[in-house]
């Protein structure tokens, strides 16, 4: 018994030959370009099996495909009769092809604070009244909570950040041997 028909996918002159030009560009990434191949093919009238097999791909990712492009084709169809260029009509179906967002929290830590950060590891402990020669993560995260950079921060995620995690960040002196 055959199951529900797939989404169709039309799709106007103008759109498939962005797309072809899209999925030959050779700066493409391999995705977006599998994602295009999707489109194509579904216009074609190919079937999600079908389009699964040719591009090794599972019919849910194709499925999910289609439903992305068809929530999107009104507002394409819209730009293309508005006479929109090219360019502008073949950003709007990049990124209608881009990934979307994925869920999670947000980062805890700046990007001003993660570069305030580094500038403390990159001056001398000594300058900070510190009894130590070097910074170690622990030293540096309660220099930086002292300072009031972050309120709070661990002396592991201090590590992870200047990609040591070890007991002793890189030294000054390296730091300045390294720009010189």
């Amino acid at each position: 018994m055959p199951g529900p028909q797939p989404i169709s996918v039309p799709l106007s002159e103008k759109q498939r030959t962005l797309l072809e030009q899209l999925s030959r560009r050779q700066t493409s990434p391999h995705r977006l370009v599998r994602r295009v191949k999707t489109i194509l093919a579904a216009s074609a009238g190919a079937s999600n099996e079908a389009i699964a097999r040719r591009l090794s791909l599972c019919r849910d990712t194709v499925r999910l495909w289609r439903q992305r492009w068809q929530d999107g084709a009104e507002a394409l169809h819209a730009a293309e009769a508005a006479g929109d260029a090219d360019k502008v009509l073949l950003a709007r179906m990049e990124a209608l092809l881009d990934a979307a967002p994925r869920p999670g929290s947000p980062g805890d830590f700046s990007a001003e604070q993660l570069t305030q950060l580094v500038s403390v590891a990159c001056e001398s402990p000594e300058d900070s009244g510190r009894p130590v020669t070097h910074w170690s993560p622990r030293e540096l995260a309660h220099e930086v909570i002292k300072r009031g950079i972050v309120p709070h921060i661990s002396p592991r995620t201090v590590g992870r950040f200047l990609k040591g995690g070890g007991s002793q960040a890189t030294s000054l002196d390296l730091l300045a041997q390294s720009s010189a």
